[in-house]
């Protein structure tokens, strides 16, 4: 969203030296496209929070193809994308942090958001590999699995729950 990114920017203050770039991280062209931006306005990416996400809740059985694959594309493949566009100078320079914003959804399982929950689990064990693959470089690369966190996506998915379920928030 361009418009909450710019805002965001702004509330920053002239002070820093933050940009926005919108990206969709289910795109590779795109992805590419930011991070060549980003260099471009501030140099190598020494830090990379992948913190995109979107979920939409649905029964399994109303799990359709379309929204499985979305689900995937945002929060797992958008993850993949990025690190990867950042790894190899990280370690090139000797230096790099990744932090995957994953969730408890990565970790155990939650009715109604069956494919959310793949997703995460899959930027889990993204993280862990690579991981394993960096040990021994000055690359870092961690997950982080917070639980349910007052957002937006969070009202919308108990409004969408208690709408199809009947179900009390």
């Amino acid at each position: 969203d361009a418009t909450r990114l710019q805002a965001q920017v702004q509330q920053l203050g002239a002070s820093t030296r933050a940009r926005s770039i919108l990206v969709d991280v289910t795109n590779p062209a795109s992805v590419e496209a930011a991070f060549a931006g980003a260099v471009d306005a501030a140099g190598p990416v020494h830090i990379l929070i992948n913190n995109a996400g979107a979920v939409v809740t649905a029964s399994f059985g109303k799990t359709e193809p379309g929204l499985w694959n979305d689900m995937l594309a945002v929060n797992l493949t958008g993850t993949y994308l990025c690190c990867r566009q950042v790894v190899s100078g990280m370690l090139q320079r000797g230096y790099g942090r990744i932090v995957n914003i994953a969730s408890t959804a990565g970790l155990t399982g939650y009715a109604y958001v069956t494919a959310y929950c793949a997703a995460k689990h899959g930027v889990v064990g993204l993280t862990r590999a690579l991981a394993m693959e960096t040990a021994l470089s000055n690359v870092t690369v961690n997950a982080v699995c917070p639980g349910y966190t007052e957002t937006d996506i969070v009202r919308e998915a108990v409004v969408n729950i208690v709408a199809k379920t009947g179900k009390t928030e």
